[in-house]
């Protein structure tokens, strides 16, 4: 490497990078997926900071005490969870620092994907620093509501991104009628009252935070729980009501597989919900429930996404055939 290729990299890694390496679309696309795995994993591992009491296993933040930035000995198992949980965020950040590079090298350039990569980039950022504050104020039940709340807009971001990749850039034209959109935005926006209303039955129930000392929100969480319960039962009718009608007017095979797929998803996550209350929520099926609630928006998400195509027209990207045997597989 030359002395001006050197600078070169310091200034702009990103544009020296991309001018020396074109990724096959395929590994856009396990870079876009593996941002998406590893926004889930760190919903699921911060759940098991909850879940296991070690919320404030390091109790100041960013260090774990006031002369080490690692967890100690005497902090015990808790530490090693809570800090743990941080150290994914570094894997997490690698992932997505990996789908941003890919993303921006591609050629040619898609200058939507590196906003996507970037928006996750800046989450991932605000949601570190939020993290922070739920533990400098002690686990307030609000302030760990907003930090579930906006890991779940990551995974938002990092689902559309990775829908994009294996789409091309042009005008998207939908496939089914405006009737079915607005049935499939009905239960885009049930299911957002069904997730915001569980962050509720999170921060009043029993394990809402470290220890029972620790603040609750101040309303019976029995009784969200059961809002909660007929908000899963609307988002589960809406879903069936969808397959049905995709199946009446024989609509494209796309949409009708994202509804199957999101209704065996609720199934499932309605099992869990059902058991975790009557047998007065184990640690074990609220951490599954919490996972389930991702696949849950995931499905959603690609329900909606399935409504539409956009006709390839780059070099290298899936046509609608290729893309819906992706999907498939």
């Amino acid at each position: 490497m030359t002395r001006a290729d050197a600078v070169a990299a310091v200034r702009n890694p990103l544009t020296f990078i991309a001018a020396r390496w074109t990724p096959e679309p395929r590994t856009v696309q396990r870079a876009a997926l593996a941002a998406l795995v590893m926004s889930v994993v760190i919903v699921v591992t911060g759940g098991a900071v909850r879940l296991t009491g070690s919320g404030l296993g390091c109790p100041t933040w960013p260090q774990c005490t006031d002369d080490s930035l690692t967890t100690t000995r005497a902090m015990g198992v808790h530490g090693a969870i809570e800090f743990g949980n941080r150290m994914l965020t570094y894997v997490l950040c690698a992932a997505v620092g990996w789908a941003i590079v890919a993303a921006r090298s591609q050629k040619p350039r898609r200058r939507s994907l590196t906003r996507f990569g970037w928006a996750q980039f800046w989450i991932v950022m605000s949601n570190a620093v939020l993290g922070g504050i739920v533990v400098l104020v002690g686990l307030n039940p609000y302030t760990v509501a907003a930090h579930f709340l906006l890991s779940t807009a990551l995974i938002t971001v990092a689902t559309l991104m990775w829908q994009r990749t294996r789409e091309s850039d042009t005008e998207p034209r939908p496939l089914v009628g405006r009737a079915v959109q607005q049935l499939v935005w009905f239960l885009v926006v049930a299911s957002v009252l069904l997730i915001a209303v569980g962050t509720v039955v999170t921060g009043a129930g029993p394990h809402a935070g470290d220890s029972s000392e620790v603040e609750r929100i101040g309303i019976d969480w029995q009784s969200v729980a059961k809002l909660h319960a007929v908000l899963a039962w609307i988002v589960v009718t809406l879903t069936f009501a969808l397959w049905f009608v995709l199946k009446a007017v024989d609509a494209p095979a796309g949409p009708r597989h994202r509804t199957r797929e999101l209704f065996l998803i609720l199934l499932g996550q309605g099992v869990i919900g059902y058991v975790q209350y009557f047998t007065h929520l184990p640690e074990l099926l609220v951490g599954l429930h919490m996972f389930g609630s991702c696949l849950v928006w995931i499905g959603v998400l690609r329900v909606l996404l399935s409504l539409r195509e956009r006709p390839a027209s780059m070099a290298g990207l899936p046509g609608p055939s290729a893309e819906s045997a992706l999907s498939a597989a």
